[in-house]
């Protein structure tokens, strides 16, 4: 099992100051470079590995280390990742040693505190399972390698989407290997996490605390067959116990959820990122604080940094991470960058806490501005009750319920203005045209407007949305839209 320990420097980690660090195992060790040189590995003398260090990351956004850590540190920080090694004797107080090291040379501090001895126990291996002795061969986050699965065993209380986790990610789906992240009870997945875990045979295997695994996203009881984790037939209790000391408490928080796609002509002055800013303000008042790669997100916002990293990948995809500021309610987005034949696409997912549902009003003002200005194709809006901090529990909250639905100018163009404003949609829900003539998309409300902007009983004025329960209404308006003379390809909410 590895063991994570970070170091938070003020100063950046050198390689005489990591050399140093890694010395802190004795001398017969050895080193050698992995993934393309962006780690270096600590192995004995045998050659077994020992621990891995990352190369360091400059994290320019305030308030990353505290959302996924719960550190709060001034300023910039150097965030240094160190992995004792699977098999690895007394994995644990090394990987400490070595971060340790590092803080006392370059200023700043370790996490977890008291990294050489966590707290809270550790998760364990399942029965038949061996440690890999070198960790997916270039992979150090991955713990048990099978034909079948890439095993990640995280012992984080929140399991952010880093760039190891990355990386075993896009080495596992490449090698058509499920990655199947375990934690203990009580762990927390965030937003960029749990939307890499969505799509089979990718899993979170929880620990119920008595010895069994259960799917961390659905409930359904795991076993070890065959080198995977594999479903059960029934629910696991500990994803639904709701009594005290049984089970967590029902997450009672608000969150507004937009899952969108752009498509603009590939033009040398094209920005990246500005449809997803441009929604952030409406909702917010204020742009994005950062992006980046992976968690955490380190680079301060701005639209022509992130067109710069994303344009000479092109024509592969380009996946980001992109967070509000942190004295804000929580804003977390994932933001994926594709080179078509009919231009550049911007696929978004974003999601504020804390609030209630904007009118629909202000959302259509929103959705108009995507289709005037941003090539916008499709847009889903959603409101669910759940934790307010935006993370991923493992148990059961209440499904997304669907506030509007947007289609873009073409779709409508494609429809016709008869077809897409004739949707049986229910009263006071009818179809909104956004804009005029061909340039025209469409809004279509599905949630009763009476509770307005903020309002405290969002899920309630959902439900109450006509004769038909909200997803019904969504189903039978995709129904409407896609039939045959309709538009399926354009639709994609």
């Amino acid at each position: 099992m590895t063991t994570d320990v970070i170091a938070l420097t003020e100063r950046m980690p050198d390689s005489w100051s990591l050399l140093a660090a890694l010395m802190s195992a004795g001398p017969d060790t050895g080193l050698s470079t992995r993934a393309d040189g962006a780690v270096i590995q600590l192995s004995d003398a045998e050659g077994r590995p020992l621990a891995s260090v990352e190369s360091p990351m400059l994290v320019r956004v305030p308030g990353e280390a505290a959302r996924l850590l719960g550190v709060e540190v001034g300023g910039p920080v150097w965030w240094t990742e160190v992995r004792g090694a699977t098999g690895a004797r007394d994995a644990g107080p090394l990987a400490g040693a070595i971060a340790t090291r590092l803080a006392g040379q370059l200023g700043g501090t370790v996490w977890p505190p008291g990294a050489a001895a966590p707290a809270g126990g550790a998760a364990v291996l399942p029965s038949g399972a061996v440690g890999a002795s070198a960790p997916a061969a270039e992979q150090p986050a991955v713990d048990v390698l099978t034909e079948r699965a890439a095993v990640v065993i995280q012992d984080r209380p929140l399991v952010a989407m880093t760039a190891w986790l990355s990386d075993a990610l896009r080495a596992a789906t490449a090698d058509g290997r499920a990655l199947q992240i375990v934690t203990q009870p009580g762990t927390r997945l965030t937003l960029p996490t749990r939307t890499a875990l969505t799509g089979l045979p990718n899993r979170w295997v929880v620990q119920d605390g008595a010895g069994g695994y259960y799917d961390g996203l659905s409930g359904t009881e795991l076993r070890w067959q065959e080198g995977a984790f594999e479903p059960a037939d029934r629910l696991a209790p500990a994803f639904t116990a709701r009594g005290p000391g049984v089970g967590p408490a029902p997450s009672d928080g608000h969150q507004l959820l937009l899952t969108f796609r752009t498509r603009r002509p590939a033009t040398s002055g094209l920005l990246l990122g500005e449809p997803l800013e441009a929604a952030w303000r409406q909702l917010t008042g204020e742009p994005p604080a950062g992006w980046g790669s992976a968690e955490p997100a380190g680079e301060p916002w701005s639209p022509g940094a992130l067109t710069d990293f994303a344009r000479p990948r092109a024509p592969a995809p380009t996946s980001l991470v992109v967070v509000g500021a942190p004295e804000r309610p929580a804003a977390l987005a994932t933001l994926r960058i594709s080179r078509t034949e009919s231009g550049v696409e911007e696929e978004v997912t974003v999601a504020f806490g804390g609030g209630g549902v904007p009118s629909h009003a202000a959302l259509s003002e929103l959705a108009g501005q995507l289709v005037a200005e941003y090539g916008l194709v499709s847009l889903l809006i959603q409101h669910r009750t759940a934790r307010a901090d935006l993370t991923v529990p493992a148990w059961l909250e209440g499904p997304p319920e669907p506030v509007a639905f947007v289609l873009g100018s073409e779709a409508v163009r494609e429809l016709g203005p008869a077809l897409a404003q004739g949707a049986p949609l229910p009263e006071p829900h009818r179809p909104r045209m956004l804009g005029r003539l061909r340039g025209a998309g469409c809004y279509y409300p599905i949630h009763n407007d009476a509770a307005g902007p903020g309002s405290s009983d969002p899920a309630g004025a959902a439900g109450a949305a006509g004769a038909a329960e909200p997803w019904q209404a969504l189903q039978d308006l995709m129904a409407h839209l896609t039939r045959p003379n309709g538009t399926a390809d354009s639709v994609d909410g």
